[in-house]
């Protein structure tokens, strides 16, 4: 009887002190598992947007607007992406952007792609065309003239300049512990390396392998790696490509050969089958952003293993 009034008031006990502890939230997936390896033995952070919505454009529910209100540090990457969070941040003085972080190279949206996109083809609908002019009128990062490509996540070396600024900012809300988060970004930017390291190698042999993706967002893991894809479906997540455009694609897809396309998670098995039916081309998906990742010290370093793994499969077996 004793013993379980003593767990019972332990719990209760540790249930307070959690409560006490600064709440720390991040809007997306990748920041949180960066988050999660610069607080490992010191918090738990949270996550904003449900795993799977798109942070483009996003409804917050009453109980994310209460999460937001009651945290003592937003992440975000800036307006740059999650624009939805702007006009609610802006009174507040808990959000972090780390879109222009110290350490963090930016580059411009569409570079290395600007004659690549397959979006570019003449004859898309014209409710197609209308969804691009109002991402582009709303700053969504389609004017490849002087946007920055906001995915700044999938460069490893951005990941451990966010995990610094991260921590150095953490440092000032939790004082006790700026001895383990110095500690844990050692550990991160030790384990991002060595895997960067293996990456480089695997990697190097697969530049010029043809492949397709739907989403624009992968420009830094293809900089990072000297990767180029031949084709970009759409521009943004909002936007997936009218019937005729299809039709379109499907000769870039024939031009090309053998060749991988890479789907994701928010786009149908239906157009992907339409899209390859017929021809030498292997589908695969690639999420970029590690819905499935465990929020762990080592999560991302699983997401960016995964990631790397889906692409690099694909092409190796070309």
């Amino acid at each position: 009887m004793l013993r379980c009034f003593a767990l019972v008031i332990g719990l209760t006990l540790a249930v307070a002190a959690r409560a006490d502890e600064p709440r720390v939230l991040t809007t997306i997936k990748p920041l949180q598992l960066i988050a999660a390896a610069a607080l490992d033995g010191i918090a738990e952070p949270e996550l904003l947007l449900p795993v799977g919505a798109s942070p483009h454009s996003y409804a917050l529910r009453p109980s994310e607007r209460r999460a937001l209100e009651q945290a003592q540090r937003v992440y975000w990457v800036g307006p740059e992406l999650e624009l939805f969070l702007e006009h609610l941040l802006k009174s507040r003085d808990t959000d972090v952007a780390l879109m222009h972080a110290a350490g963090v190279t930016l580059r411009p949206l569409g570079s290395g792609h600007a004659d690549e996109h397959a979006e570019e083809d003449h004859g898309h609908d014209e409710h197609e065309h209308q969804q691009h002019a109002h991402a582009e009128e709303h700053g969504h990062g389609h004017d490849h003239g002087g946007t920055y490509d906001a995915h700044i996540w999938l460069s490893p070396t951005n990941a451990v300049a966010i995990a610094r600024a991260m921590a150095a900012d953490l440092a000032s809300l939790f004082p006790e512990h700026s001895d383990r988060l110095g500690a844990n970004i050692t550990r991160f930017e030790e384990q991002v390396m060595q895997l960067d390291s293996r990456l480089q190698k695997r990697f190097e042999p697969l530049a010029g392998k043809p492949y397709f993706v739907f989403h624009d967002g992968y420009g830094y893991l293809e900089d990072h790696y000297g990767l180029r894809a031949r084709g970009i479906f759409s521009l943004s997540h909002e936007v997936q490509p009218g019937a005729r455009h299809v039709a379109q694609l499907r000769e870039r897809l024939q031009e090309a050969g053998p060749s991988c396309v890479f789907s994701e998670p928010q786009f149908t098995p239906r157009l992907i089958e339409s899209l390859t039916a017929g021809l030498p081309v292997r589908s695969a998906a690639l999420d970029p952003l590690g819905g499935d990742a465990p929020v762990t010290a080592q999560g991302y370093v699983e997401f960016l293993t995964t990631l790397s793994d889906d692409l690099a499969g694909c092409l190796e077996s070309l």
